[in-house]
């Protein structure tokens, strides 16, 4: 049920526009919490429970991987139930553990990281050095049920593993924390961890690994930045210009002002094609209808093919084979025809096609 609510508890982004980005920043972190503890033992769940508490400075070096050292300290407990006068015999001692814990969030490592997620479960894994000391009780304990049973062969009704003054011993960590964030400073969170160590941590002797168990609720503070925010502006709309030719028909006995014709080109050929050939014959038929008029033909090659140098002779013999046709096959004079070439250095359209061309306009 954690890791459906991270999946799901992601900030808000609109779906156009402008996108918001956020970078993880490493940084340091400081935990308080309080709980209780139970130690694992042969009596009834609630005579083993005592209180806990937790203190930790962590860093974090990735939105997935981080490194917690704390102290864990207060009590825990022994017990055992004497079947010989059926009484409950408890004990009680202090202790403190210091432990370093690799901090895996889990969240971020399935999600992706978010610092505005509400909700972020993580994996702890390490261990620490359990040192323990106020042991007296379990001394006491220990002289009662010798008293009770009398006898020389206590049958492992002793606390064979009794020990005095302070023990320490290494243990092994595991746990899941939960945090809720409040702000991107602050958040609460759950913790519940397992800790396993030698037999001879509750005095008794059972031929198994002691465990005791934490469940610890608190506060986690960041201490400084985790995250730069920044804004990646959505692309501006790519306008296209289309150009429109109209055709206007006028009567023959009107002058005319002026004709503009554009005569397009296959890639890479400089001969008119037969598609193309109705607009050189219509500014033939203006020049020959309005004797005064001449002709304007310059020559272009689209930029997003050849080169600078080829586009430049295509632009210039495509103006040239223009003009020819114009004078062999129309026959209008030389001298009322001007002829130039662009190459690519101009784009007279958006589309890049429609660049390979010539434009002829007589007036």
């Amino acid at each position: 049920m954690a890791l459906c609510a991270s999946l799901t508890a992601f900030a808000q982004e609109p779906a156009e526009g402008d996108k918001t980005v956020y970078d993880f920043v490493p940084h340091f972190y400081l935990q308080g919490q309080f709980g209780a503890q139970y130690t694992l033992g042969e009596v009834s769940f609630g005579k083993l429970i005592s209180p806990n508490a937790q203190l930790g400075l962590g860093y974090q070096f990735s939105p997935v991987v981080g490194l917690r050292l704390s102290a864990n300290a207060w009590q825990s407990k022994g017990g055992w139930d004497l079947s010989a006068n059926n009484t409950t015999y408890k004990w009680k001692y202090k202790y403190v553990a210091p432990q370093l814990d690799l901090t895996l969030n889990l969240s971020n490592l399935i999600c992706g990281f978010n610092p505005n997620r509400v909700f972020n479960l993580s994996l702890l894994l390490g261990g620490g050095a359990n040192i323990a000391w106020d042991n007296d009780e379990a001394k006491d304990a220990d002289a009662a049920i010798r008293n009770v049973t009398k006898t020389t062969n206590y049958d492992g009704q002793n606390l064979q593993y009794l020990w005095d003054g302070t023990k320490v011993r290494a243990f092994g960590h595991a746990a899941l924390g939960a945090d809720f964030r409040l702000s991107d400073r602050v958040s609460l969170g759950l913790e519940v961890g397992a800790n396993v160590l030698s037999d001879h941590y509750n005095s008794k002797k059972a031929s198994n690994p002691d465990w005791y168990f934490n469940g610890l609720a608190g506060v986690k503070i960041n201490l400084g930045k985790t995250y730069n925010k920044r804004v990646i502006p959505a692309p501006e709309p790519r306008v296209v210009e289309k150009v429109v030719e109209k055709v206007v028909e006028k009567p023959v006995a009107a002058k005319a002002e002026e004709i503009r014709r554009d005569v397009y080109f296959k890639i890479n050929k400089t001969n008119v094609d037969a598609s193309e050939d109705e607009k050189v014959k219509e500014v033939a038929e203006y020049l020959k209808n309005n004797p005064d008029a001449s002709v304007d033909i310059t020559g272009y090659a689209d930029a997003g093919t050849g080169n600078a140098k080829i586009n430049a002779r295509l632009a210039k013999e495509r103006a040239e084979a223009v003009s020819a046709e114009l004078q062999n096959k129309y026959g209008i004079s030389a001298s009322r025809i001007r002829t130039d070439s662009k190459g690519d250095k101009e784009q007279p359209y958006s589309e890049n096609d429609r660049n390979r061309v010539v434009i002829a306009v007589a007036k």
